[in-house]
Order: C-alpha cells, then structure tokens, then sequence
C-alpha cells in the first residue's frame, strides 16, 4: 500500500469514526434482546457441534444457549442460515502497530500518532476477521500508544478487539530489537525499552505499568541462527533476572510473556514461572515438563514463519527461513507429544491483518487436531488473557463475543477464515 493509499484509507476511517461517535451520542440506551440462529453451533469444551444452534443474547452478555432458545416477544432473530456459531477467535500474540513493510525502518520512518492511526486501522480488520479478542505485544518503539488505542475501543468510540496490552517490549542493550544494523552514530531509536539487570528491569515494569500496561513483554532471546542443521540462539536475561520481573509483575496482579525461541533462555524463562513462551522453537524435555506443570503456554506462530519464508529477499534467505521453519515444525510435534500447553498466536503486523487465521490451519497441518486447536486458542486464550470465564465459550454469563463461520470447524479448520457475522458484547460489527 502506498503512502498516499494509506493516507486516504486513514482519512476515511477517520471521517467515519467522527460519523459513528455523533450516532453513537443519540443511540438507545435499552439493553437489546437478539436471537442468533444457524445450523450448527460449537460447543468448544465438550467438542461436539450442536444442530441447530441458537444463542439468546442480552445486552452484552450471553442469556441462553442450545438447540432453541427462548425467543422474547420484541427479539431481534438474526438467521445465519447454513454456518456456524461459535465464540469470537483470539489471537494471543498480534502488533497492531506494524504493517507489511521494512519492520525496522518503521519506527524511523513513521512518527507515533500515524503508528497509532494504522494500529486503529489495524484492530478494525482484525476485529472483522473474527478475533474479539487479542494480545498486543508490543508497540515496537511506539510506547504506551496503544493504551489510548485499547481505552478508545473500550469506551465504544472505535471498533476493535479486547485487548490486553504491554506498551514497549523490554530488551537488553545491543538485543534483540535494538537496531544494531544501523550506524550507531545515528543513534536510531530502539523498538523497545531498555533494561540491563534486575534493577533496572523493575524501573522500567513500573513505568509501563504507570502507562497502562496490561501484563509485560521481555526479549529473552536473539539473534536466532542454524549451524550444521542445529537451532541455537542467544539468551538476553539470567533466570535471577526474569525471576525478578515475574515477581515485580505478580506484586501488582499481573503477569509477563516472554519472546523466547529456544534454549536455555527458554527455560530460564519456565523456571522464572511466567505466562507464555511466544515462539517456542526450540524446547528442551525439562522446559516443557516445567512448562506442563505451571501450565505456561507456547505460543508457536507459525504464521509469521510462513510469511518470512515465503516473502525472503534473496535465495539464500528463502533456504536459511524454511530450514528455520522445518526445525519449528520438528520441534513442535515433540512439543504437542509431550502435552505442552498451547495458545494461538499469529505475530500478524508484518503481513497483513485480519489474515491470521492460517495460524489455525498451520496448527493443525503441523500435528494438532481441529478441536485441540480450537481449545487451545479459545480456552486457553482466555486464560492467557485473563478472562477465563467471561470469553471463549458460548456460555450463559460470558460475553457476547459471537462469531458465524462458513462450514464445520471440526471437520475443516479452515471455515475459520470465513468468517461471515461479527459480534462483540452484543454489538453486531459485521453481518
């Protein structure tokens, strides 16, 4: 997309945004009854597709779920015909702030409040693709931006997912983000928030937190290299150090996620107890041990893998990504084998999004059934995500977060790219 592209898709959603808060000031303030029906509804913690299916909503929660529902005198009845209900999708690990492009030209390049613009931008398509809910990890050198991004969601005033949000990610001085390809005379701005040891760690946990910051990410590895066919990579914090982070993040109830590829940084990473391991190439047998028994879940995003591989500049690079990727893959049958907890994560911003639902689909290619998949994204997800309970399921008392798919997801993981009827806490996004 061009620059001029951009700018008018941007001017657009912004003369529309302004339409849509003068709506929303005249808007009813009565809860509104709605009655979902289509053929076949998904029942994602038995594992069974109940037909037909039909979920009576309420305001922004869910009243009643089942084969039929009671229908109130005054309901708005939504027929979805021959598709699927089924909980809103969650991706555990998005950057609403990247887009296809130079990834590390676009801190230097693009200042905060266009960042931020796209990040709106972004969080719509998403939204429309079927994920009500997501992770954002990381702004990638655009600060606490994306707390104003997920308040401006939650007051209503744009459409997006749920977010769960982490401001800058943290890494270590010459790291993994730290534009070392650059002249260090020109002094280009880092991606992420710098901590050298545990003191400074918790300096800058407290910022971010200060800022609006949901839970915490920390670079714990790279560069990542293959040698003689063998995976290694680089550690960035000492398990006293990312033992001092979880226990700073669990002193005010919150939680950290690590990009971690493999090992040891992997299982200092297990050890230290934190939420997920993101990427996950590379697990060794008393990581995930360790992993099964806190119940810390890889986040495998395969996707971005794909992309890379199959967008590389040069033919030496298309081999070094695939020979990457086949290394994942190998490692993530062990990994499924031995019952590794799983969440569904894309790292979608360097392509584009509202296209991350191949995640599922190169789950379920590489090893994983429909069902465990989808368990793993919803379920999971909204443990990851801490609100277990509330989304991920079709449940009386959870939220409204409803979409229809095109086909059965148990027999075809793929439906959940089609996506045609978007509901989040009882609003009607997409139909």
């Amino acid at each position: 997309m061009t620059k001029l592209s951009r700018f008018l898709s941007s001017l657009v959603f912004l003369l529309t945004l302004c339409a849509a808060i003068c709506s929303a000031q005249t808007q009813p303030t009565t809860q509104h009854t709605i009655v979902l029906h289509a053929a076949r509804l998904l029942d994602v913690k038995s594992g069974r597709v109940v037909k037909p299916g039909e979920v009576l909503v309420q305001g922004d929660q869910i009243v009643e779920v089942g084969a039929s529902v009671k229908h109130p005198a005054g309901a708005e009845v939504i027929d979805l015909g021959e598709r699927t209900l089924m909980p809103g999708l969650i991706d555990a690990h998005v950057h609403l702030f990247l887009h296809p492009g130079a990834e590390d030209l676009q801190t230097v390049q693009e200042s905060v409040p266009q960042r931020t613009i796209m990040a709106l931008l972004a969080a719509r398509d998403d939204l429309m693709a079927g994920f009500t809910a997501e992770r954002d990890m990381g702004t990638e050198g655009a600060g606490s931006a994306d707390t104003a991004v997920r308040n401006a969601i939650d007051d209503g005033l744009v459409p997006g997912p749920r977010l769960r949000i982490s401001g800058n990610a943290i890494n270590i001085l010459g790291g993994h983000e730290d534009a070392i390809g650059y002249n260090p005379a020109q002094h280009v701005l880092s991606n992420a928030d710098y901590a050298n040891n545990k003191d400074e760690l918790v300096a800058v946990m407290r910022q971010q937190f200060k800022e609006g910051a949901d839970f915490i990410k920390i670079y714990e590895t790279g560069p990542d290299t293959v040698r003689d066919g063998k995976f290694s990579t680089i550690y960035q914090y000492t398990l006293a150090e990312l033992s001092a982070a979880v226990a700073e993040a669990a002193r005010v109830g919150k939680r950290v996620a690590v990009h971690a590829t493999g090992e040891p940084g992997t299982l200092f990473a297990a050890q230290a107890g934190v939420a997920s391991i993101d990427h996950a190439n590379q697990l060794g047998d008393e990581t995930m041990r360790l992993m099964r028994e806190k119940q810390i879940f890889a986040v495998p995003t395969f996707t971005i893998f794909e992309y890379f591989a199959d967008h590389a500049a040069t033919p030496a690079q298309t081999a070094h990504e695939r020979q990457m990727l086949d290394l994942k893959v190998q490692d993530f049958g062990k990994q499924v084998a031995a019952g590794v907890p799983m969440a569904v994560g894309s790292d979608v911003g360097p392509f584009p999004h509202g296209t991350q639902a191949c995640e599922f689909v190169l789950m379920v290619k590489f090893g994983m059934t429909p069902l465990a998949v989808l368990q793993a994204d919803l379920l999971n997800g909204a443990k990851l995500l801490g609100w277990e309970g509330r989304i991920g399921a079709l449940e009386p008392g959870y939220l409204a977060d409803v979409i229809a798919v095109s086909g059965d997801p148990l027999q075809d993981i793929s439906a959940v790219q089609n996506v045609s009827f978007v509901m989040k806490g009882g609003v009607v996004y997409r139909k």
